[in-house]
């Protein structure tokens, strides 16, 4: 009869635990990337009883088998955050401390004063970093994004298409850069139609090239290159000229494309060589259809396409993360630049990972060691940005295993009453 009582005890105990997780769950319900806990029980040795009928067993109780994290996924939250990530699939965030690693399904990440990728806690987030290539390697290591520069590219080849009017008169006077001395070609008389663009330096300098465009016959045209002088500011100076033949059809004959040299000062490449090409002529070699870029037909002057290939130095102004974890550094000169790749973390036996607290996880002997790749191979999830994973709690479920814990341990305790009224019974035999 006393077995009874310890049988009891074991299942109050049991019962008490049981409900000690389900608060947990209920607890963290709100907690990014939380992973439920389940018990599972089972019933203690039985005792072996011999009688005439032959042998019996009687159960000593119930034990907590094990409690086990639930890594089902999780519905995911929209947010403003780039850096908020969310796994979806298998695998692990990999964070670490300087010294040990951790794992984690939470992804609230931000830059912190640094310019690492960090947790809440401050975790610097683990991936794959890039050489000085801008190629990414196999190398993982702490993310830092917020001292990546953009540098800048010189100016060495521009892309023009424009329509030069083949009804407008050859120009009557030679082209000159400054008609009445006041620093400005304004004499309408030396050429026929203009356009400008910048260009920019060895250093990122932005520059002002201006472009005249002067009929010197039915089908032949000259484009001067102007620019200002570096050693006379408000005054002009031309920096070469180009010679452009067309077909009776229009069409480009021949743009003669060669390097035009500027010289835009001390402490930068001088001279600068930057070549105008303005479409592939009939006449070049290899030849084209002369339509491609630049014609001369009779309308409008229009320019169609202006594209040179430099850019001053930016810094990062975004970021944005794709699905195979690449993150993508957006500058402020327009330019776009890969910057490292998250990496995750797979474990054969995530149940067996020890728990530290703060959405963290470690590796633990039942784990086993962590399979370490880019998202989206070897059967790893996606990373979604802007998205975080919710805890996979269900309130309903642990409402129902709340009311089943309380139930089991209000049953035990009504076993210790009654043995306990037995118990009495018995004494009082004596009376």
């Amino acid at each position: 009869m006393l077995t009874s009582l310890y049988t009891a005890i074991s299942g109050m105990s049991a019962n008490g635990t049981y409900l000690s997780v389900v608060g947990d769950n209920i607890a963290n319900l709100n907690t990014i990337g939380f992973k439920a806990s389940r018990v599972s029980f089972a019933d203690v040795m039985s005792q072996t009883i011999t009688g005439i009928a032959g042998t019996s067993q009687v159960g000593r109780g119930v034990l907590l088998s094990r409690i086990s994290p639930l890594f089902t996924q999780g519905s995911f939250e929209t947010t403003g955050s780039a850096l908020d990530l969310a796994i979806d699939g298998d695998g692990f965030f990999i964070v670490s401390d300087g010294g040990a690693r951790y794992y984690t399904r939470a992804g609230q990440f931000s830059i912190n004063k640094d310019g690492y990728i960090v947790n809440p806690e401050g975790l610097i987030l683990q991936g794959f970093v890039v050489d000085s290539s801008g190629n990414i390697t196999g190398t993982l290591g702490d993310l830092r994004v917020a001292t990546t520069q953009s540098p800048a590219k010189i100016t060495s080849s521009v892309d023009i298409a424009v329509n030069l009017d083949a009804t407008a008169t050859v120009a009557t006077d030679p082209f000159t850069l400054d008609g009445n001395g006041d620093g400005v070609n304004d004499d309408p008389a030396n050429y026929n139609f203009t356009t400008s663009l910048t260009v920019y330096d060895s250093q990122g300098g932005a520059h002002e090239i201006t472009l005249y465009f002067v009929k010197t016959g039915d089908n032949a045209w000259e484009v001067h290159y102007v620019q200002e002088d570096p050693a006379n500011p408000g005054q002009l100076i031309e920096a070469g000229v180009q010679n452009l033949t067309f077909n009776e059809d229009g069409s480009l004959e021949n743009d003669n494309a060669t390097a035009i040299n500027f010289d835009f000062g001390a402490g930068v490449i001088t001279p600068q060589p930057i070549t105008f090409n303005f479409g592939t002529g009939t006449g070049e070699t290899p030849a084209g259809n002369g339509l491609d870029g630049t014609t001369q037909f009779a309308s409008d002057f229009a320019v169609i396409n202006l594209n040179q290939d430099g850019y001053g130095a930016g810094f990062l102004k975004n970021l944005i993360v794709s699905e195979d974890g690449i993150i993508t550094g957006v500058f402020t000169n327009g330019q776009t630049r890969v910057i490292a790749q998250v990496a995750l973390a797979k474990f054969l036996s995530p149940t067996g990972l020890s728990k530290m607290g703060r959405n963290l996880y470690a590796e633990s002997y039942d784990s086993g060691q962590p399979i370490i790749s880019a998202p989206d191979t070897s059967g790893l999830g996606r990373v979604l940005s802007n998205t975080l994973e919710l805890s996979n709690v269900d309130l309903a479920e642990e409402f129902v295993k709340m009311i089943s814990a309380q139930r089991g341990f209000q049953a035990n305790s009504r076993v210790v009453t009654t043995t306990d009224e037995l118990l009495q019974e018995l004494v009082n035999l004596k009376r």
